[in-house]
């Protein structure tokens, strides 16, 4: 399958599918041939970028697989770090959503105009 209809089919942007070609994760042929293990690949990467992942983070998780099950811990901990992150993100959303109903309910209550 071609870039064009790899991008198409499963739409994936084509800057994604170029950036993976770039990392030669797993020596996609020059022709831009796609099988379905690049498939099995792109859609883990797709994931990392949908949870935040910039690409060199993309990169560093992916070599980390390639290089096989002992790198089990290292993606864990990636994935964790990633998490604790996100939570942190919230939970400071979250105290600004507590402040902004704060005023709201002051103004509400005409408690302070």
């Amino acid at each position: 399958m071609t870039i064009i209809e790899m991008s198409k089919r499963y739409n994936i942007p084509i800057n994604i599918l170029k950036e993976y070609e770039k990392w030669d994760l797993c020596g996609t042929k020059k022709e831009h041939q796609y099988s379905d293990a690049d498939l099995k690949y792109l859609s883990i990467i797709m994931t990392l970028y949908d949870i935040g992942f910039k690409n060199k983070e993309v990169k560093i998780y992916m070599n980390l697989l390639f290089d096989g099950e002992d790198t089990k811990n290292e993606r864990i901990y990636i994935l964790n770090q990633k998490r604790s992150n996100i939570l942190n993100e919230i939970h400071f959303k979250e105290r600004q959503i507590d402040k902004l109903d704060y005023l709201r309910h002051k103004i509400i209550n005409n408690k302070n105009k």
